[in-house]
Order: structure tokens, then sequence, then C-alpha cells
């Protein structure tokens, strides 16, 4: 039997997702977890592989057991699972649900899209700090807007991904791509495609504030896509304003 679980999580203390040799992920944190109540080992499989730092306010995971959770009050049913888990897991990271779902259904190859947003502020505030990456006021975001067109143009967009992973493709189909004031000060740059790279997001949102900046044109923003290369970019932005918001199934 499969189930799916939603969740989220904090990333500041972890080092991304995925299971590392030598560092705590979330993924291991929740599988050590689950195998605790279940009593015997419990991979789990996730949407994605948020890197060190990033965060996900909606998350999905599946893992498969050979029989199902009772549907009964005094078992371990979906929702006592749920409680039980919140109850062990760290304050950072959340679960919202467990549902059983059909046995073809996979976290990471069934999802449809997912969507990314990047925060940042124009000014010092020591509220957001640890959650949005702070840009001069001059950044000009008309331009940058104008730029994001661009990213509909394109597939391959090896200049954003970061280099020697073990990807078959570089191709990505980018649906949203957008800046949006929240606040006189607050500022998100969201994006949704069918996959992502690794460090496509960050990579973009430096390339971007480069036009934002004035280093570099709209028309050489599309340049860099066209030539593939990741050293022609701008910088990777920090982790800590990444947030996973959705998946969509």
């Amino acid at each position: 039997m499969r189930y799916f679980i939603h969740l989220a999580y904090n990333g500041e203390n972890y080092h991304g997702w995925q299971n590392q040799p030598n560092s705590v992920s979330v993924q291991e944190v929740i599988e050590t977890a689950l195998s605790n109540i279940l009593g015997s080992k419990t991979p789990i499989t996730g949407a994605g592989r948020t890197d060190a730092g990033v965060h996900a306010r909606s998350m999905y995971a599946h893992f498969d057991l050979e029989t199902p959770l009772s549907n009964e009050t005094d078992s371990l049913s979906a929702e006592t699972l749920t409680e039980r888990l919140n109850a062990y897991l760290p304050n950072d990271i959340v679960v919202f649900s467990i549902k059983q779902v059909p046995d073809d259904m996979h976290a990471r190859f069934s999802a449809k899209s997912r969507t990314y947003k990047y925060y940042v502020t124009t000014e010092k505030d020591p509220f957001e700090c640890m959650y949005r990456m702070r840009v001069k006021p001059s950044v000009d975001f008309n331009k940058m807007n104008e730029a994001c067109k661009y990213l509909f143009e394109y597939v391959d967009f090896t200049s954003f991904s970061k280099l020697h992973t073990d990807v078959k493709t570089n191709n990505c189909h980018i649906t949203e791509a957008h800046w949006e004031q929240t606040s006189p000060i607050h500022w998100e740059f969201t994006i949704t495609a069918d996959r992502f790279l690794r460090n496509m997001v960050r990579a973009i949102v430096g390339t971007l504030l480069d036009v934002g900046s004035g280093k570099l044109t709209v028309e050489q923003f599309a340049e860099v896509i066209e030539k593939k290369n990741r050293c022609v970019a701008g910088m990777s932005v920090p982790a800590k304003g990444l947030v996973l918001e959705k998946v969509e199934y």
C-alpha cells in the first residue's frame, strides 16, 4: 500500500532534503521518525531535492507498507500516524496529512509542476532577515520582469544548472515567472515548471538581479540562456530566501 505524506519544513538546519553521508537531511529525520513509530525501516521518496538551507511550505513524499493503516480509531490510522509523527519530529518539520494513494502514484515522477518563490527585501528588516535576501532599493524590477519573458522561449537551462549533475537532460518547461511587490520593501519572485535543475532557481534569480542592477541588459539575459554555460550566468543567491511553495499532481 502506498501513502503520500504532505509536509512542510524550515530548511535552515538541514543539508537539503536528500539523505547525505555526513550531514543531517530532512529525509533522514522523517525516515527515522517513521521507522521508529512503525517498527521497521521505512524509506521515503520526496517530490524533489531541495538544496541545503532551502525551505518547503508544501512538500510531498511517499512510502510503502505491506499492510494498510487501520481505519479504526484505536489502532494506527493515518490520522494517528500523523499525530505521532508530529510529536516525534522537531519543530522545524510538520506533517499535515497522510493519505493512501494508488500504487502507481509517485511523489516525484507523478508531479505535474512545482512552484518556487524567492523572497527579497529592499531595506534592512530584522524580522525577515533570516528568510529574505537584501537587495539595493535601486534594483529595477520592471526590467527583471521583462527578462522573465525570455524564460518561456527556451527549454534548455544548462546555464542555470549546477555543474556535474547526474541528470539526463537539462530541459525544463517554465510556465510562470514574475516578480511581484508585496509590501513597500518586500518583493517575491514566483516560478513554476514541470521540473527544475539543481541550483536552477537561485541561479536564475542571481542573473535576473544582474539585469535589475544594470550589469546585464534584458537582451543579454536571453544570450546567457542561449550560451548553455553556467559560467556566463550570475551568482547563485543565498538559499535562505528560496521556498518550495507548491507541488501539483
